[in-house]
């Protein structure tokens, strides 16, 4: 899920590291290896709603690392921090996790006088299947299936459910007319279970309001999701942008009074300087 983040430093923490992975998504690297580490910083602007759902639009600039770890057993990259449990060459499985900022209630005025949204943790087994690959390894088209549990971050870590995440994954690199740049492509359905579309959308009787009545949500289908990536790889630095667009028309939880658009674009543009690399080179033909 994507939320408002409560302040700066808070979302530093959480949405930084989001969206240097969101962007690396494209970035299918044509070459056959590379450094077994990178590190770097540098700054991203974000235009995100306040939540999957929200008709409030926060717009920010935050600094963010760029961290990339390519390892036999643990990788953090563009298909974000995991570890593979199981590897052939067309499928991976592995662990993957995520991070979600924290949104104050104060600030949203569908949510005013309701709990705020703690920042939350996923991680669950993700199986990857490679449908198509060209010769090259330059592009490829997979199907990514990634089931999670969630908690929310803090002292008392609280289970706020399951998301499933079926999505088809399309990289390509140097692509006629953009020689460098790497160009990503995702698309697919989202699923959560009751406990964690009532932790987003639910309305307790205690919260309820003229406007916003009580609503209990259910299990299901939570709406499509699109995402565009490009990227390029200079030898001292990294750029890249994302756009992705949202859709919840369907969604079993539509019908929430919290739920104030059902149509959403989030964007996001980051530069990142690299400090420091890794001596060893390892293969990246997965």
């Amino acid at each position: 899920m994507d939320h408002t983040p409560e302040n700066t430093l808070r979302s530093f923490r959480t949405l930084s590291l989001g969206l240097v992975l969101a962007c690396a998504c494209a970035s299918a690297m044509a070459e056959k290896t590379a450094p077994l580490w990178e590190l770097g910083a540098g700054v991203a602007a974000f235009s995100f709603p306040a939540y999957r759902g929200s008709d409030e639009t926060k717009q920010f600039v935050l600094p963010v690392p760029y961290f990339v770890y390519r390892g036999q057993f643990l990788k953090a990259d563009r298909e974000g921090v995991r570890a593979r449990l199981f590897a052939s060459d067309h499928v991976n499985l592995t662990v993957s996790a995520a991070l979600s900022p924290p949104a104050t209630s104060d600030d949203i005025l569908a949510r005013a006088g309701m709990p705020d949204l703690r920042a939350s943790f996923e991680v669950g087994p993700q199986l990857d299947l490679t449908l198509w690959r060209a010769e090259d390894r330059g592009r490829s088209l997979k199907l990514l299936l990634p089931l999670r549990t969630a908690y929310t971050l803090e002292r008392s870590p609280q289970h706020i459910g399951w998301v499933f995440h079926p999505k088809l994954n399309l990289d390509a690199g140097d692509l006629p007319g953009l020689r460098g740049w790497n160009v990503g492509v995702q698309a697919g359905p989202l699923f959560g279970d009751r406990r964690q579309h009532a932790y987003y959308y639910g309305v307790d009787p205690a919260f309820a309001t003229a406007d916003r009545p009580a609503y209990a949500a259910g299990a299901g289908y939570a709406g499509m999701q699109y995402l565009l990536g490009v990227s390029r790889r200079y030898p001292s630095h990294w750029v890249g942008a994302f756009l992705r667009y949202d859709s919840l028309r369907g969604a079993s939880f539509a019908d929430s009074p919290l739920v104030r658009d059902r149509n959403y674009l989030a964007a996001g543009l980051a530069v990142t300087w690299i400090f420091g690399q890794s001596a060893t080179r390892v293969s990246i033909d997965d």
